[in-house]
């Protein structure tokens, strides 16, 4: 029986506002942390300096707040704790090598995996000398082997590192800290033991458990809920335009949620008081 307690979380970046599909895995993770007697934990996730805008989190807390969503605690802003994600990367350094390669200049002819192009490994041989910044990235060397976990919801999900992901990058060229690194360390400190996300991040699992295995770290469990999609089956996101929640009709909002999420909508309104229809879905969160 576990004894540790639930902690979950959301983690949204400031780079718009929140969306429907936002909602979704908000309410998800909340619905879960609630369920299980826990706790939910807001985390600002701004380490992309280039996407990240300090007005939207302002209207991002405003969304969560007019639609029940309370957090627990304090708000972790990544940009507040970059000394925790270079203190990681100088434990991570006999895995880490510099890499000078644009985008451009490797992505014609990669070959296609779980999470985009695969970098060949071209800089692969080449030795990492400092953290200092430099006018290269610095990627991680992943080994040659295969990461299985349990999805609670997709069950065994099973990724081979070399075939299907691919080094990933874990301090851009411009200095800024990669998600996969950040994402990991934050977890970690705060002693989140469920993370509850998009499908869209299931591979990047892999990425994630082997950072924790090479860090030491404890592995959360993970459930990855189902993502809300545009007409031509892209990802419902602030990339492909995805219009602003009504923050004026969260009632409204939250069932459509629900409903995405395959939960029991029976006798829900959208005249219900927010509180009462959240603790209604909290009784029959069924994940």
């Amino acid at each position: 029986m576990n004894t540790i307690p639930y902690i979950g979380r959301f983690a949204p970046t400031p780079s718009g506002p929140l969306h429907l599909g936002s909602l979704v895995a908000a309410l998800g993770s909340f619905l879960d942390a609630r369920a299980h007697g826990g706790r939910w934990l807001l985390r600002v996730e701004d380490v992309d300096s280039s996407r990240s805008r300090s007005d939207y989190i302002a209207a991002q807390m405003h969304s969560l707040h007019c639609h029940g969503l309370c957090h627990d605690g304090t708000v972790r802003v990544q940009s507040a704790h970059i000394a925790d994600y270079l203190a990681a990367l100088d434990c991570l350094r006999p895995h880490l090598y510099p890499c000078v390669c644009s985008r451009k200049h490797w992505h014609d002819g990669a070959r296609m995996g779980a999470l985009g192009s695969i970098y060949p490994g071209t800089c692969r041989g080449k030795v990492l000398t400092s953290l200092a910044p430099t006018d290269a990235a610095i990627r991680l060397r992943l080994p040659d082997t295969t990461v299985t976990f349990h999805d609670r919801l997709l069950g065994d999900c099973c990724f081979s590192l070399a075939d299907d992901i691919g080094d990933p990058v874990l301090r851009r060229r411009d200095g800024d800290i990669a998600y996969a690194l950040a994402v990991v360390i934050d977890d970690a400190l705060q002693g989140v033991t469920d993370v509850v996300r998009g499908q869209d991040l299931v591979a990047a699992t892999a990425i994630h458990l082997t950072l924790q295995s090479l860090l030491g770290l404890p592995q959360p469990r993970y459930l990855h809920l189902p993502l809300l999609l545009n007409p031509d089956g892209s990802k419902l996101s602030k990339q492909n335009h995805a219009p602003a929640l009504n923050d004026a009709t969260p009632a409204t909002n939250l069932l459509a949620a629900l409903h995405h999420l395959g939960e029991d909508c029976t006798d829900y309104t959208t005249t219900m008081p927010v509180p009462s229809l959240l603790e209604e879905a909290v009784r029959r969160w069924s994940r």
